[in-house]
């Protein structure tokens, strides 16, 4: 299993939307910021929005888990192997990620329960 670099591409606002259904003064999302990175492999990167991550780790496991030669639904989505580009559910105000399989392992760092 290797690390997955997630990087944010873009932070969102559905103005229609948000005037329509969002309170007043909302904005695009405030914890994640364009160009941020964060490493992940089978747990959650600290800092990482709890959110985002329920919409993405399927996607990091994958990736995690391949040769990073694999290209996603049959190569009919992203032309890049070892490459995806995913969102969180935030219909509002959704963060683009690029997520990209490394060549680093990942590294187990749980204490076993005896």
């Amino acid at each position: 299993m290797n690390k997955v670099k997630i990087t944010i591409l873009k932070t969102t606002l559905n103005e229609e939307l948000a005037k329509e259904y969002g309170v007043e003064g909302l904005g695009p999302c405030p914890m994640m910021k364009e160009g941020q990175v964060f490493y992940a492999d089978y747990a959650k990167p600290e800092g990482f929005c709890d959110e985002a991550w329920k919409a993405i780790y399927q996607y990091v496991f994958a990736l995690a888990h391949g040769t990073g030669e694999e290209l996603f639904y049959y190569g009919d989505w992203i032309r890049k192997p070892g490459v995806a580009i995913c969102s969180c559910n935030d219909g509002l105000r959704p963060v683009i990620m690029k997520l990209e399989r490394t060549e680093e392992p990942a590294v187990m760092d749980y204490v076993p329960v005896r």
